[in-house]
C-alpha cells in the first residue's frame, strides 16, 4: 500500500443502548453483528481493507478490457540478415534491389534473397545518404553523398556500377561547396541539389539523359567490365542467411565506359532583400514587367530608401516603450542557407506553352521557397537548353503568403501541396484545380516545423 491504513473514527450508531443490549435473545440470527470493543474497530478496518482492494481490482480490469480492444500492431521479426564491410550509414529502395550506403562505399543486394550483387569501394569513401530511381531495363540511377558533401551521380546496371560524375566536384578545394540536401525526381528526369558555399548558398536543377544512358547501355553491353565492381562470397550460417563481405583484389578503372554527362538546366538562387527603388519615374519601372500577367518576387516598386527610413522611424517612435522593453537590438541579416523544393507534375498551375511536349509522369517544374521568404516560387522545367546556365533566373509564378513559409508537402499522388507557415497557418492546394482546398490555424503558440501527408 502506498499510504497507511487510517483507523475510522469512532460513531454513536455502534454503540449499545440500554434497552437494546439482550437483542440477541429476541434475534438469534443477530448475534453476532455487534461486536464489543475493539471487534468492531478490527472490523471496520478489514471491510474498508477489502473495498479498496475491490476498487483496485475492478479499475485494473476495465483498463484490461480497454487494452483488449485496441488494435495491436503486428510485430515483425527479421527473416534474414546480412553484414557489410563498416557501417551501414543508409539505404534506398529500387526495384529488385537494395542499395546501402556504407563507411567504404556502396553495396548492392537482391531483394528477394539479401545476397550481395555488387559493390562499389574505389576511393574507401564514406556515403552518408543515398536516393535511387528505376529507369527500367534493369537500369537505376543513384545519387550518393559522402561525408565531404560530394554528390556521386551513379547507374547500375545488369549488377554492376558506374561512376558517371561527381556534379559538385571542383578543383579548388576552397571554392568548393557541400551538398545540403539531394532528391531525385520520381522516374529519375530531374536531379535537384542544394549546395552551401562559405558565404552563400544555391540550388542546382539537373537533367539526366536517361534515355541516352539506355540506349548507350544497349549499343555497349561490356561498357560494365571496368566498374568498380567486387563480387562477394556468401557463407550459410546454420541459424540465419548471414552474408558476409570477403575482399577483393579487383580495381576500377573509370575510363573503360562513359555515358552522357547531366545537363544544369537551373540555378536558382536566394531571393534579395527588397531595398528602395532606383527608378526615375513610374515609366521605368513598368519598362521591368514583362508582361503584367503574373506576381512577382517585389522588386520593381517606386518606394524610395527615404521613404523606407521615414516608416522605420515612425515605428520606432510609436512604439518605443515596447521596443525598449523588449530589448531589440540592431542584427545583421542573415544569410539564407536553407531552401525546400519539390517536382511537380503537370498541372493548371503550371501553365506549359502548346509548343513544349509535356508528359503527364515526368516533371514539369519545381517548387521552391527558401528559409524567412513569404514567396513561394514555381520554376518550369521545359526550357531550352542555353550554353550558359542563367544564375538567377525568374519565376514562372509566384504566390505569396501572409507570413513566412515555414515548410511544405506533396501528397504521394502529387496532386496536393501543403503549405505551412509561421503564424501556424496550414493551406491544403489542389495543384490540378489551381484553387485551396482547406485553411486550418494552430494555436499562435505552436511552431510548425515539419508537415507530412498521411
Amino acid at each position: 500500500r502506498k499510504h497507511p491504513l487510517e483507523i475510522p473514527p469512532p460513531s454513536e450508531k455502534d454503540w449499545l443502548k440500554e434497552d437494546e443490549e439482550d437483542f440477541f435473545l429476541q434475534d438469534p440470527d443477530r448475534k453476532r453483528d455487534a461486536l464489543p470493543q475493539p471487534f468492531r474497530m478490527i472490523n471496520k478496518l478489514v471491510m474498508l481493507v477489502f473495498e479498496n482492494a475491490m476498487e483496485i481490482i475492478e479499475r485494473r480490469d476495465m483498463l484490461r478490457e480497454v487494452q483488449k480492444l485496441k488494435v495491436q500492431p503486428t510485430k515483425c521479426f527479421p527473416t534474414a540478415e546480412f553484414q557489410v564491410t563498416g557501417n551501414a550509414n543508409c539505404l534506398a529502395v529500387s526495384g529488385k534491389y537494395v542499395f546501402v550506403g556504407l563507411s567504404v562505399g556502396l553495396a548492392a543486394f537482391k531483394v528477394s534473397d539479401c545476397k550481395e550483387v555488387c559493390a562499389w569501394d574505389t576511393v574507401k569513401t564514406e556515403i552518408c545518404a543515398i536516393h535511387a530511381s528505376d529507369l527500367e531495363n534493369e537500369c537505376h540511377v543513384l545519387l550518393a553523398v559522402d561525408e565531404m558533401g560530394l554528390v556521386w551521380l551513379f547507374c547500375f546496371h545488369k549488377e554492376s556500377f558506374l561512376l558517371i560524375k561527381i556534379l559538385n566536384e571542383m578543383e579548388d578545394i576552397s571554392k568548393r561547396s557541400a551538398c545540403v540536401e539531394v532528391m531525385l525526381s520520381p522516374g529519375g528526369d530531374y536531379a535537384g541539389i542544394l549546395l552551401q558555399g562559405n558565404t552563400k548558398a544555391w540550388l542546382e536543377i539537373y537533367r539526366l539523359p536517361k534515355d541516352s544512358w539506355l540506349k548507350e547501355m544497349e549499343k555497349n553491353p561490356g561498357a560494365a567490365a571496368g566498374l568498380a565492381c567486387r563480387k562477394r562470397r556468401a557463407q550459410h550460417s546454420s541459424q540465419a542467411d548471414i552474408f558476409l563481405l570477403q575482399e577483393s583484389p579487383v580495381s576500377a578503372n573509370k575510363a573503360d565506359a562513359k555515358l552522357s554527362l547531366p545537363v544544369l538546366l537551373l540555378k536558382v538562387k536566394p531571393p534579395k532583400p527588397i531595398t528602395g527603388s532606383s527608378f526615375k519615374s513610374p515609366l521605368d519601372a513598368l519598362k521591368k514587367v514583362d508582361d503584367g500577367s503574373m506576381l512577382g518576387l517585389g522588386y520593381n516598386h517606386l518606394i524610395k530608401d527615404s521613404q523606407w527610413e521615414k516608416q522605420e522611424a515612425i515605428f520606432r517612435s510609436t512604439y518605443r516603450e515596447y521596443l525598449e522593453a523588449e530589448g531589440e537590438k540592431e542584427s545583421k541579416e542573415e544569410i539564407t542557407r536553407h531552401a525546400t523544393f519539390h517536382f511537380l507534375l503537370p498541372s493548371r498551375i503550371l501553365q506549359v506553352g502548346p509548343e513544349m511536349k509535356v508528359q503527364p509522369d515526368v516533371p514539369a517544374g519545381i517548387s521552391v521557397h527558401w528559409d524567412g521568404s513569404h514567396n513561394l516560387c514555381l520554376y518550369l522545367l521545359n526550357r531550352p537548353l542555353r550554353e550558359k546556365v542563367d544564375s538567377d533566373p525568374k519565376p514562372d509564378v509566384v504566390w505569396p503568403c501572409a507570413a513566412p513559409i515555414a515548410c511544405s508537402a506533396v501528397s504521394s499522388c502529387a496532386r496536393y501541396l501543403a503549405l505551412a507557415c509561421e503564424d501556424a497557418t496550414i493551406t491544403i492546394w489542389d495543384k490540378q484545380l489551381g484553387y485551396p482546398l482547406s485553411v486550418t490555424a494552430i494555436l499562435e503558440e505552436r511552431l510548425i516545423r515539419s508537415i507530412h501527408f498521411l
